[in-house]
């Protein structure tokens, strides 16, 4: 018997739709923060990981792409990717470059420094985005969705090149929200 489709078994178009419509309109990056608001407080609140193996729309996208469309090649991710020192290194990393945008959006507020119309793939490649009218937000308002949606599309782009590479969701296996939602819930129950 087949499972009945629910409403979250079709979150991928959700994140699809997050990715053009940044692209249209980078205020719509401020939409990613449900991203990394709702695991964090399911994870402080519930103690369990709901939101990545039910919930997260980049985890059914890869999906999608790798099982359906057979964009992957589903060899095993290598072990160095599944290591607790590579994932937390990772998370490191990726919380690094989180607070270097959070710090550029405050100097944009503090009016230290002028808003950047640019996003910023793999931490390194600049791409304009200068077609984007931000004219009706503060500048701060705009540095952060030009930098969250960085943090986004970069993240995207190693789940796509992961799940190209080995099996559809790899990308699971070391995301930082992942990894973070994990030690939340690790903590949670060790000190019940």
């Amino acid at each position: 018997m087949k499972k009945k489709k629910s409403l979250f078994d079709y979150m991928y178009i959700v994140s699809a739709l997050y990715l053009v419509l940044g692209f249209f309109n980078i205020l719509f990056a401020w939409l990613g923060m449900i991203c990394f608001l709702v695991p964090l407080m399911m994870s402080i609140f519930g103690g369990k990981k709901g939101y990545c193996n039910k919930y997260c729309g980049r985890g059914q996208l890869f999906d999608l792409l790798g099982n359906k469309f057979k964009l992957s090649r589903y060899k095993d991710i290598p072990n160095w990717l599944k290591s607790k020192a590579f994932r937390y290194g990772f998370l490191i990393f990726f919380m690094t470059m989180f607070a270097n945008m959070i710090f550029s959006t405050y100097l944009v507020f503090k009016g230290t420094s002028s808003l950047k119309e640019v996003v910023t793939l793999l931490w390194t490649f600049k791409l304009p985005w200068n077609w984007v009218n931000v004219s009706m937000v503060t500048p701060w308002v705009a540095q952060f969705a030009f930098g969250f949606y960085s943090v986004m599309l970069t993240s995207t782009l190693l789940g796509l090149i992961t799940m190209m590479l080995y099996k559809p969701r790899s990308w699971c296996v070391y995301c930082p929200m992942g990894t973070m939602t994990q030690g939340i819930c690790q903590i949670k129950y060790k000190n019940k």
